[in-house]
């Protein structure tokens, strides 16, 4: 950690993966009015298990797609915090996105990428960024200056000031900011928001004009 926040260029042990469902739902819980955008499988199953919101936008499918209506939202909504929580290999298969926000640079809009480096939804086979590839550094070449990986610190003992610290970054700093953050493949039971696509995005459209 540097001054609070997570030190970006601090050498990550490999070995230390952070409990998914506890960060995001600790990152959750100092949203505020944020408006949070979740990708498909696990992280929509998390931010449900956070606390459904009308301010939440699920993904149940068009795998690829959160970053870019995270950036739609913070671009129709500038005034508005976005977060999008979205998974490492959906990032990889929407990575085009990370150009288009650079280009665009919402000061409003966070990207936290939960990193398990496996494909944890079809059987949890290797994937990518468990090798050479690495989201933030991609991030950060696509014009994000703010991308950044965290490991071991979040989820041991000083849990509570880090993920206050981290949430502190994603819905405070200047955007576009991308956390990678690496976690332990997990069996967490499902939390499954509504499946009706017509009810979840009219419910975040009128959440979003509040009403």
């Amino acid at each position: 950690m540097r001054d609070g926040r997570p030190d970006r260029h601090a050498r990550l042990d490999r070995h230390a993966r952070l409990d998914r469902r506890a960060l995001v739902g600790g990152i959750l819980e100092r949203r505020g009015d944020a408006a949070v955008v979740a990708g498909l499988g696990s992280p929509a199953w998390d931010c449900h298990a956070a606390g459904d919101s009308p301010l939440n936008f699920y993904f149940w499918g068009a795998m690829g797609g959160a970053a870019m209506l995270g950036l739609g939202v913070a671009l129709a909504q500038p005034a508005r915090r976005v977060l999008v929580v979205t998974g490492d290999a959906e990032m990889l298969m929407g990575v085009g996105s990370l150009a288009t926000i650079a280009a665009q640079a919402p000061s409003n809009l966070a990207l936290l990428v939960l990193d398990n480096e496996a494909f944890g939804e079809t059987g949890c086979q290797a994937g990518l960024t468990g090798g050479k590839t690495d989201i933030a550094a991609i991030a950060r070449g696509a014009g994000i200056d703010a991308a950044f990986t965290v490991g071991g610190e979040v989820g041991e003992g000083s849990a509570r000031t880090d993920v206050e610290a981290l949430a502190g970054t994603l819905f405070a700093e200047e955007g576009p900011v991308l956390c990678v953050a690496k976690i332990a493949l997990s069996a967490e039971s499902g939390s499954y928001p509504p499946r009706d696509g017509v009810l979840l995005q009219a419910r975040f459209r009128a959440a979003l004009a509040g009403g």
